[in-house]
């Protein structure tokens, strides 16, 4: 059996299985990075399915992500929320990493919108921050297109010269300055972790032009990408990166910082998303 043949077999039994709980077709999808796992409370909730539920579907093992799908609308906008989303540093193929996007997109999401908690590379960003995604650097994860192409997801080369869609990027700009919100913008590049990067590293990254940093993200936006979805994305800048400051990093000041913004990340991404309707 090849390779191709696994994961697009695999992608379709999720489907089934999905199909088989529900039948709700979302128009936008969310993916719930760190700060907004309780997202979900301020929508109106119509169904959940936990991944445990879908065969063969990846389970995060990372504190502070849980497992599910949230069906349910942003008003009047059909919205899935993935509350809880896999990383390749858990071990996991990048073909499972991206089933969850492309699982998504089989459900009938147009949209993918990506959250997640990043470290701020930019000197002139502060924790708590918010970052739109304008663009990213890819070349530290494995790109998930490798291996045999599934011609019924998208092309062998999918043109990547706008990831993050401009109108999509500009309803952003005008949730956040409609509601008071400060919005950083610039370029996020993932990393594999899952230590945290190295001061040379981070001079690395910003001599390249990076503004922050992560551990997912950027292998989703390319799966969406290549299956035809429309891109948007947000990073709670949660640290100032290593050599920045005299801190040691963790995964507890990550989650506090991400915490503390939230009200503010929550605030963004609903108003945005009542935006996208009329997109």
């Amino acid at each position: 059996m090849s390779g191709k043949t696994d994961v697009y077999d695999k992608l379709q039994h999720c489907y089934e299985c999905v199909r088989k709980k529900t039948d709700f077709v979302p128009r936008v999808a969310i993916v719930l990075g760190s700060g907004l796992g309780d997202y979900a409370e301020g929508i109106r909730v119509e169904g959940e399915l936990a991944y445990s539920e879908i065969d063969g579907f990846p389970v995060s093992t990372v504190p502070g992500h849980a497992g599910k799908f949230i069906f349910g609308y942003v008003e009047e906008v059909p919205v899935v929320c993935m509350k809880g989303r896999v990383h390749f540093y858990e071990g996991y193929p990048i073909s499972d990493v991206v089933l969850p996007t492309r699982l998504m997109k089989l459900m009938g999401a147009e949209v993918l919108f990506l959250t997640n908690a990043a470290g701020g590379v930019n000197t002139s960003f502060h924790a708590g921050d918010l970052m739109l995604i304008k663009d990213h650097i890819s070349v530290f994860a494995p790109n998930p297109l490798i291996g045999p192409n599934i011609d019924e997801l998208g092309t062998r080369f999918p043109d990547m010269s706008q990831v993050y869609d401009r109108r999509l990027q500009q309803a952003i700009i005008s949730a956040a300055a409609e509601n008071g919100i400060f919005l950083q913008e610039g370029v996020y590049a993932q990393l594999t972790g899952p230590s945290f990067e190295s001061p040379a590293e981070i001079r690395m990254l910003r001599a390249l032009g990076c503004d922050a940093v992560g551990m997912s993200t950027v292998v989703e936006a390319i799966a969406a990408n290549h299956m035809g979805m429309r891109v948007c994305g947000i990073s709670c800048i949660c640290n100032l990166s290593a050599g920045m400051t005299a801190n040691p990093l963790s995964h507890k000041e990550v989650q506090e910082a991400a915490d503390k913004a939230a009200p503010n990340f929550r605030k963004v991404v609903t108003e945005s998303v009542k935006k996208f309707s009329v997109q």
